[in-house]
């Protein structure tokens, strides 16, 4: 028995391709956008999977990864990255390279943070909320 295709991969990557009415909510780990390659916050075959994505008329990209912040809208797609819950990352390009950054134990709470989405009835865009855990 053949296993099913897992993770990324053209099988994958072709079934988003299909027919698809409403708005897509794509949950990723890692930026389906190249937030910094040279760290690894993108993926090699993003740009093939978001070209399976454009023709839809409303796209959002959720992911982590990179434990901080970034947001972006290239035509009808916002990509929204998240706060970390765990550790602080340097910003892209600032460091010599990405890792758990130290930081002082009373500004730990203010670098960490909770997003909450929230879907809004008709045609409307998603509600972000980003909130440290600083409060």
């Amino acid at each position: 028995m053949q296993k099913p295709p897992t993770g990324r991969g053209k099988a994958p990557l072709h079934e988003v391709a299909g027919p698809v009415k409403a708005p897509i909510v794509v949950f990723a780990h890692i930026p389906l956008w190249a937030v910094y390659p040279q760290w690894g916050w993108g993926t090699e075959d993003s740009a093939q999977a978001l070209s399976y994505l454009k023709r839809f008329g409303s796209v959002t990209v959720l992911n982590g990864h990179i434990h901080q912040l970034v947001q972006k809208v290239e035509g009808n797609m916002t990509f929204h990255t998240a706060m970390s819950t765990a550790f602080p990352q340097p910003a892209p390009g600032s460091a010599p390279s990405p890792g758990p950054m130290v930081v002082p134990a009373d500004q730990l709470r203010s670098k960490l943070g909770l997003s909450t989405v929230t879907v809004m009835q008709g045609n409307k865009p998603l509600a972000f909320v980003d909130k440290t855990l600083a409060g």
